[in-house]
């Protein structure tokens, strides 16, 4: 049972989540996020015998994020956090919940600087031709590796996807990304025939009376999870005999690094990406210098 006190700091917190999910369009799963950050600091105020939002201080914060780092939460992890807190106090400064951001003066926690994995371009079309197949699973499951390397999209996207959101006759995807944001994506020809072989083979199999317009579907009619297609490029991955470690996120990444090894322009990759920030981007830059680096450490005489 929520006492008088908890009262005070939930009633802030309900709002900050509406606000995040029906203002700034974030998807339940991004709600979701801040909403356990946030209730783990404030399991870790009310422990402090803190009465409510104004009485917070910036040493709670910095002790907390210190216990965080002591548990040997991944960077990663901290920094996320970090965010969803300062998120958060800049909203209660805006509905003047509280006047002052006790989080302003605190630090991010240092993040390691690790590049994302990319395949080769040997590899992804080793990935490929293991998805590849004429039964029903079979074009299912190839025309969603395909489109996600085709058009670089998010897993979370590419659950997503409606069937109006598709003009085949153009070549071209409407996606809706982080924050509701909207982008246009061309479809590669391979990937535009395995989406056709797919929607007039494949999908009607799946279709029952409950059946929405979303275009992946379970054997149930539903849309597949993002953990029903991690577990089906994992499966595939294996199958293909490579050795690294794929998520959904790699064919991302390997899309993006290909555009740029092709010569593509940095911001045409962040428009067809949907980045926000150039300097996102810029990370698959870094792949490319370290691949360079690997190739000259292992072919040239001089090494």
């Amino acid at each position: 049972m929520r006492n008088n006190n908890t009262d005070l700091f939930q009633n802030a917190i309900d709002l900050y989540l509406t606000w995040l999910e029906l203002d700034k369009g974030l998807s339940k799963h991004t709600v979701k996020s801040y909403h356990s950050d946030i209730s783990q600091f404030l399991k870790f105020v009310l422990k402090k015998n803190v009465k409510n939002w104004e009485s917070v201080q910036s040493s709670h914060f910095d002790a907390w994020l210190n216990e965080l780092g002591a548990k040997k939460l991944s960077k990663q992890s901290q920094s996320r956090k970090f965010t969803s807190i300062r998120s958060f106090t800049k909203f209660l400064i805006a509905e003047r919940i509280i006047k002052i951001d006790f989080s302003e003066l605190s630090y991010r926690p240092k993040l390691d600087k690790k590049l994302p994995i990319a395949l080769e371009v040997v590899e992804m079309n080793k990935l490929i031709n293991a998805a590849q197949s004429d039964t029903t699973y079979g074009l299912r499951d190839y025309c969603i590796i395909e489109l996600m390397y085709s058009a670089g999209l998010r897993v979370s996207e590419l659950c997503q996807i409606k069937i109006e959101q598709i003009n085949s006759e153009a070549g071209i995807l409407r996606i809706f990304g982080k924050g509701s944001k909207e982008r246009i994506v061309p479809l590669g020809e391979n990937a535009k025939k395995a989406l056709e072989a797919y929607l007039l083979r494949s999908r009607p199999s799946f279709v029952n009376a409950k059946t929405d317009t979303t275009v992946f579907l379970s054997r149930l009619g539903k849309g597949l999870s993002r953990k029903t297609i991690w577990y089906m490029i994992k499966r595939y991955t294996e199958k293909a005999l490579i050795k690294k470690v794929i998520k959904p996120h790699t064919l991302r990444h390997s899309f993006a690094t290909h555009l740029l090894e092709g010569g593509a322009d940095l911001r045409s990759i962040q428009d067809l990406l949907g980045h926000a920030d150039i300097s996102t981007t810029q990370i698959y830059t870094s792949i490319q210098k370290a691949r360079l680096q690997e190739e000259h450490a292992v072919h040239h005489p001089r090494k």
